[in-house]
């Protein structure tokens, strides 16, 4: 079977290879559009996986709450350059899987397994890595889902594409008209706040003993080494976790639009006006490539390696 130049076009745009490649797989399934996708797909996905060992650390952050389902998510999804991250298909991918987060039915712990628009998201993984010749990576997705949407909400704030935060929040009595908007717009607030601070924990009670006694540890450290009698150093101790329960709780922090109250303040006037039981639950924050090991640029390495090529 023969094709023309317009097959190759048709081939090129629905699988977004290249040029060269759509011909090949033209020419070896003699001219069959559809076995020469499946040629494309089956070579593209052994060379997405040879992407899979670079490093993404660039991408997106994002945070989304869908009401009728009582169900908010946090996704990081990564690419090698803050270029392809502004890419329209990396774009897409990251619309259509931010939806299906929150949308999808029976979505199981690993979003790899997901089905998106008849094919897995692990699919439409290797495809992209293919099509846009980066390493894409699905790193991350929290998913909070309410048995009991009317009194449980969320609030959720996307800074740039880089930082991403959920707030988790219930209610004893279900808001409903003007209330509903008013604590919409506070539960949006304290997520700023939250996207905005180093908050560890909700309140005092849940500080994580193990990381209080690290703090402690380094700061007792240091008092001795500024040469601080040791039957002082218990006292100014008790003062710095008092301190650090300002510092890295929710509840006690100072709220960043007011720093004259703090969020629980904030909340208690709040309550008082609508009597509606509020509580913050819990809260979640993605930093876009937070703890990645970014790879480091050596221009003299480059430049060299573009001279050996080019005597080659």
């Amino acid at each position: 079977m023969s094709f023309s130049a317009n097959d190759v076009k048709e081939l090129r745009e629905r699988t977004g290879a290249g040029m060269m490649d759509c011909k090949k797989a033209l020419t070896e399934c003699t001219g069959d559009m559809e076995k020469a996708i499946d040629y494309l797909r089956t070579k593209g996905l052994a060379a997405a996986a040879k992407k899979q060992g670079r490093v993404a650390c660039e991408g997106v952050v994002c945070s989304l709450q869908d009401a009728k389902t009582g169900r908010a998510a946090l996704l990081e999804i990564n690419c090698e350059t803050d270029f392809v991250a502004r890419n329209q298909d990396f774009i897409n991918f990251v619309e259509g899987l931010s939806t299906l987060a929150i949308t999808g039915a029976n979505l199981s712990a690993d979003p790899l397994t997901w089905s998106l628009k008849g094919k897995s998201v692990a699919e439409w993984v290797s495809e992209l890595t293919l099509k846009i010749g980066e390493k894409i990576d699905v790193r991350r997705v929290h998913l909070y889902q309410s048995k009991t949407p009317t009194t449980t909400l969320y609030g959720n704030y996307t800074h740039g594409s880089k930082i991403a935060a959920l707030v988790e929040a219930s209610c004893k009595t279900a808001p409903t008209g003007a209330a509903l908007e008013e604590v919409n717009l506070l539960l949006k607030d304290i997520t700023m706040h939250v996207a905005a601070s180093d908050t560890k924990f909700v309140n005092g009670s849940e500080m994580d003993e193990g990381f209080k006694n690290r703090e402690v540890e380094i700061y007792a450290t240091q008092l001795r080494e500024q040469g601080k009698p040791e039957n002082m150093i218990g006292n100014i101790l008790k003062g710095k976790v008092a301190k650090m329960v300002s510092e890295f709780c929710l509840m006690e922090q100072k709220f960043v639009k007011n720093p004259d109250i703090d969020v629980k303040t904030l909340v208690a006037d709040f309550d008082k006006k609508h009597n509606l039981g509020l509580e913050i639950k819990s809260f979640k924050k993605f930093v876009l490539g937070d703890g990645i090991e970014k790879p480091k640029d050596n221009l003299a390495e480059e430049v060299a390696k573009m001279g050996q090529a080019a005597k080659s």
